[in-house]
């Protein structure tokens, strides 16, 4: 068997898994992601060609670009998915997404400061450990899917998001991809200049204030063009949204992405800012719930895939490098780190959600393919920033999350009465 084989194998194990675990999974608290890692790792475990081993360091930028296309794709989804708008010029509209800003703005930064704390002292380098810091702190939009809002709800002249707590998380997972990258980029300048040489004002205003700004512009000029040409263009042949041509969602994403990266913006942030502008026109009609179900399509298909090469990777070589200091970090920022800042961060906040489902909130942050992607595209612009315990770290980190949330999400989103 050669490679090419195995990809065949994996994408029809894809296709047939699509097709059965959401109705098969349905009953028991087993999430999608346990099982197709599992089956990975069972498929790694066959007399595989020995050079079948699906290697990070090999295939960083196939691994680059796959897991960015998966992000992208799902963020486009979690964009169209949220019925809350969000008005700019109107403040009522920001205090509604205010545990949203509470966990950007306060959890997050203190997630990446606490694990780059923990990695320089478990002997790190300052680069090292802000990079494994700011890959792993976001949570993440492509394995989110048991604890985020189903879709959009359409057909109805009202439409909010009455369940806070999965509003939450997914709005958190839909902005902090991208809230992540200037710190990503911080760990590779700090790689190539030392900390003695740093240029911190650069880093804020460009890294941190600049690339943002023009990632959320830019994302919502292309969002307000395309739901214009949906929705009202003159011309019947632009006004896709009567035909119920869903694939706009596709050129909608690629569009915004690319134009801000052209741009030197962050095309996370553009993707989602675009899909929620597209959101914002005609809310209630039924061409958004098409547009998402295309996007869930194709980003279950992606994860499918990339969750079964990680599974075979696994049980070939990946976690060769695991030690102790990998569980400390996994582990750590699950079970510790994750849920205390989450905790802090929505501690004395005024909204709809019960302390349990604060506590969820908290606990609930899915490390997944994003963390992928920084540490392929970090170790892309700087090598040096690049090692096998690296790979193991992250590799563990995101098979202990898939396993603990993906045991506990039923169970625990039933208990708070959230459930759908």
């Amino acid at each position: 068997m050669g490679a090419a084989d195995l990809t065949y194998l994996l994408v029809g194990l894809s296709l047939l898994l699509a097709t059965v675990l959401p109705v098969l999974l349905d009953r028991w608290a087993i999430s999608a992601p346990m099982v197709l890692v599992a089956v990975g790792f069972a498929v790694g475990l066959t007399p595989l060609p020995d050079g079948v081993r699906l290697d990070p360091t090999a295939n960083r930028a196939v691994i680059e670009h796959t897991t960015e296309l998966a992000v992208i794709v799902a963020l486009m989804g979690v964009g169209l998915a949220l019925d809350r708008p969000l008005q700019l010029r109107r403040w009522a509209s920001w205090r509604a997404w205010g545990p949203t800003w509470r966990m950007l703005g306060i959890a997050m930064p203190l997630c990446i400061a606490a694990m780059t704390l923990i990695g320089s002292w478990l002997g790190l380098g300052i680069a090292s450990a802000l990079l494994l810091a700011a890959a792993l702190a976001p949570t993440d939009p492509v394995l989110a899917s048991d604890v985020q809002v189903a879709g959009p709800r359409t057909g109805r002249h009202e439409v909010d998001e009455p369940d806070e707590l999965r509003f939450t998380l997914t709005s958190e997972a839909g902005l902090n991809d991208g809230l992540a990258f200037p710190f990503v980029y911080a760990a590779v300048l700090l790689a190539g200049t030392g900390s003695a040489g740093f240029d911190w004002w650069t880093w804020i205003s460009w890294y941190l204030v600049g690339k943002v700004l023009i990632g959320v512009v830019v994302g919502i000029v292309v969002g307000r063009l395309l739901a214009h040409s949906a929705f009202h263009a003159r011309s019947r042949s632009l006004r896709v949204a009567e035909r119920g041509e869903a694939l706009t969602a596709l050129a909608a994403l690629l569009s915004a992405y690319g134009l801000a990266e052209v741009a030197s913006g962050y095309g996370f942030l553009a993707v989602f800012a675009c899909a929620m502008t597209f959101r914002s026109a005609e809310r209630s009609h039924d061409y958004h719930a098409a547009m998402h179900e295309v996007t869930e399509r194709l980003e279950r298909l992606l994860t499918l895939i990339l969750l079964l090469c990680l599974g075979v990777a696994l049980s070939r070589g990946l976690l060769e490098h695991l030690d102790w200091r990998s569980v400390v970090v996994g582990l750590g920022l699950i079970l510790v780190v994750r849920p205390v800042c989450g905790a802090v961060a929505l501690l004395g906040s005024r909204c709809r959600m019960s302390r349990g489902q604060q506590a969820a909130v908290a606990f609930f942050g899915v490390r997944g393919i994003g963390s992928v992607y920084y540490l392929a595209y970090a170790i892309g612009e700087e090598p040096s920033l690049g090692s096998d315990w690296m790979w193991s770290t992250v590799a563990f980190t995101i098979t202990a999350s898939v396993v603990i949330h993906g045991v506990l999400a039923t169970p625990v989103m039933q208990r708070v009465g959230t459930a759908e």
